[in-house]
């Protein structure tokens, strides 16, 4: 892969809808990747000939991104303490009313030139939590979108949030890893492109991830929503 990046290939009935669809499969704003037009498609003569759209995404490394001249300025710890306070006070109140009964704890992630504000993991424990989690967490997901909203309308701006549950998404993460770089091997040794199961965007990005450089394969992202799934092909 040309200067070690992360790229996703990404087909769609449009340009710009191919962009849209390969910045959430990344979980990235658009400003923090570089885009290729590959094909701008065509919809050919009479239906003939059509052809869809096709670009490139490429995630520009930290080293490669255009420092601006002032640096994010520091939180003070005092406040820092108490966004995470309010994160925990949403998150339990959000789970009180689902009647169910669990420890809160919310901590910062790691800093990246790539947001403007830290990262706040939250994680959940407690007993019998299974339908906190939900088919392919979507109730997960749900409450972390909620939660997400709450908490950048009381803080005034936007927050990278990631809501956990007895270490759930570590374990899926370590999963769909697995079972991208597995399918990944069979696709070498047959040369025969393999689609993975169905899986919501954060997921996907598990295995694009898994796979970014590996020189054998390239993965995209096709279908539609709940069924929108990563398909592995064989470098050409």
């Amino acid at each position: 892969m040309k200067n070690n990046r992360a790229t996703l290939e990404v087909i769609a009935q449009t340009v710009e809808e191919a962009i849209e669809k390969g910045i959430n499969d990344l979980g990235l704003p658009r400003e923090s990747v570089e885009i290729t037009v590959l094909d701008e498609g065509g919809q050919g003569i009479l239906g003939i000939g059509s052809r869809q759209a096709r670009v490139r995404i490429s995630v520009i490394n930290d080293e490669e991104e255009v420092q601006t001249e002032e640096s994010p300025s520091q939180t003070p710890a005092s406040e820092e303490d108490s966004t995470l306070r309010l994160t925990e006070e949403i998150v339990s109140e959000l789970l009180e009313k689902m009647n169910l009964t669990a420890k809160v704890t919310a901590k910062f992630g790691e800093e990246s030139d790539r947001l403007p504000f830290r990262p706040i993991l939250v994680d959940i424990t407690g007993n019998d939590l299974s339908i906190l989690i939900g088919r392919q967490a979507k109730t997960l997901n749900a409450l972390q979108y909620i939660t997400r909203l709450i908490l950048g309308k009381e803080l005034e701006h936007g927050v990278p949030l990631s809501i956990d549950v007895e270490g759930y998404r570590e374990r899926r993460e370590k999963q769909v890893r697995q079972l991208a770089s597995r399918v990944a091997e069979q696709v070498k040794d047959t040369n025969r492109e393999q689609a993975l199961e169905p899986m919501p965007p954060n997921e996907r990005r598990f295995a694009h991830i898994e796979l970014q450089d590996n020189s054998s394969v390239y993965t995209e992202s096709v279908g539609k929503e709940p069924y929108r799934k990563v398909v592995i092909h064989p470098a050409e």
